[in-house]
């Protein structure tokens, strides 16, 4: 296993690891800082689909790092990436936030809110699923519509809570219409490992994953073959950590001892406040 500092890609989960609400979480300015100083490949790779990608470059910026948008992945972007590749005409009826069509939209995917124009149903997180929304997704997947979950979070840590995500709202429909999810499009999907190797112009036993998520972003690691970190910063706590059988290949408390591990590789102690390309 390369030294924690001599890995050519580094990818970040971004709720739980980069920050948390509206909080930056300890370390992460200075590890991107030291990253950038040395010309590593930097990703942020989310499974959320309640922002965009420029939404999310947005968030960073207004917390004092600064990304490309071609730095960021989510699971709203690859799962329109997902139908636009995989079926030469989907229609799509959308169970989600407006940030999951905008994407659709962008990536030029077909949309409908009629259950019987649908070839597949997308499901992301979504805070205004109620009855009437469970009933048409039932009603299109019954009717041969493929469904399709855009991650497998069945929730989303927040500032003092825990939010029901994604996988909450696919095992309703699934449990409505009797059929089970066709495909999963976010962490830890072998889709997504391989667009996001692709994008990077990386192989994966040169990358490290560093996630808050044993069963997404751990996982996505191991079983694509990158490395992995686990941050006890979001929703995986150090006695979870200890009994899972999914193991990482470093668990730090914080990214704080990333840089303590990386520093002796030429950590200069003059960062900028803002985190900038090199």
């Amino acid at each position: 296993m390369p030294d924690v500092a001599d890995y050519e890609g580094y990818f970040f989960d971004l709720d739980g690891t980069v920050f948390l609400g509206d909080r930056l979480l300890p370390g992460v300015k200075e590890t991107l800082a030291l990253l950038r100083e040395k010309r590593k490949k930097v990703q942020f790779l989310s499974n959320t689909t309640i922002r965009t990608r420029r939404q999310c470059q947005a968030r960073l910026h207004d917390l004092g790092l600064e990304a490309r948008l071609d730095e960021i992945v989510t699971a709203a972007y690859v799962a329109a990436v997902y139908m636009r590749e995989r079926s030469p005409e989907p229609t799509v009826l959308v169970i989600g936030e407006p940030a999951l069509a905008t994407e659709l939209k962008e990536c030029g995917v077909g949309m409908t809110s009629r259950p019987e124009e649908a070839t597949h149903v997308l499901v992301g997180m979504d805070m205004q699923f109620d009855y009437a929304k469970l009933h048409t997704a039932m009603k299109a997947v019954r009717g041969g519509a493929q469904l399709i979950a855009a991650n497998p979070d069945p929730n989303c840590p927040i500032v003092g809570d825990v939010i029901p995500d994604t996988w909450s709202m696919v095992k309703a429909i699934e449990a409505a219409s009797c059929v089970e999810p066709a495909a999963v499009v976010g962490k830890p999907s072998a889709y997504y490992a391989s667009k996001v190797l692709e994008w990077a112009g990386l192989r994966g036993e040169r990358c490290l994953m560093i996630g808050d998520r044993l069963e997404t972003d751990i996982l996505f690691g191991s079983v694509n073959g990158l490395h992995t970190a686990l941050v006890l910063t979001g929703v995986t706590t150090d006695r979870e950590a200890e009994r899972s059988p999914i193991r990482p290949d470093y668990l730090w408390r914080t990214l704080e001892q990333f840089v303590e591990l990386a520093r002796p590789i030429g950590y200069s102690d003059k960062i900028n406040s803002r985190n900038t390309f090199p």
